[in-house]
């Protein structure tokens, strides 16, 4: 069942002025353990249900945007990066700070997306279907932002909530890491994604 942000439970404009930093604040704590480090340049923050209604409160509080449809265009852009209780979402960041260098790597790197890997033990590997929305790369280089989307299953999903770990990476010739376990806060933290 793909669970989704609906348009009653936002907050309006006026009303999201009123609570945005206490908000903001709990957010920034959220986010703390859904961050997962990819060697020293690829950063993967997996989304969830708070993390993409900040992101379109966001968007709307910028926008001033306060029209229906508005409204509905930009829950219609986000509410497919909410994971659906099988799946984890991510969004997956390559962070050169050197601009020079970062257009050398984003070069080096094309077809990064569809490499980066979760792994739950006693289980086969599964790859990031990426960037599902848009096409986010060329001929020429890859972009520094994709949107990721890890499939699990039915059995993955049942041995997480028995407390299987998890091990993540990328599998790049130019760009190849791994993270053995991934940290306890995160890997409960993506447990509350996921429905049985």
């Amino acid at each position: 069942m793909m669970m989704v942000i609906e348009r009653d439970s936002l907050l309006s404009l006026e009303q999201y002025a009123r609570e945005r930093a206490a908000f903001r604040a709990r957010v920034i704590a959220h986010k703390k353990h859904r961050s997962l480090a990819l060697g020293s340049n690829v950063t993967l923050m997996f989304e969830d249900e708070l993390t993409i209604r900040y992101q379109i409160q966001e968007m709307l509080r910028i926008e001033r945007t306060f029209e229906e449809a508005g409204i509905q265009d930009e829950l219609d852009a986000y509410n497919p990066l909410v994971p659906d209780g099988q799946n984890w979402k991510a969004t997956m960041l390559i962070e050169f700070p050197d601009e020079s260098e970062r257009k050398v790597w984003l070069s080096r790197l094309i077809g990064i997306e569809d490499r980066v890997w979760v792994q739950v033990a006693g289980f086969e590997r599964v790859f990031a279907i990426a960037d599902e929305d848009l096409e986010r790369e060329n001929a020429e280089k890859t972009s520094s932002v994709h949107f990721l989307r890890f499939e699990l299953g039915f059995d993955r999903v049942a041995a997480l909530r028995r407390g299987a770990s998890v091990a993540a990476g990328i599998e790049h010739p130019a760009y190849t890491v791994t993270v053995d376990v991934v940290p306890e806060a995160l890997r409960q933290s993506l447990c509350g994604d996921l429905r049985t």
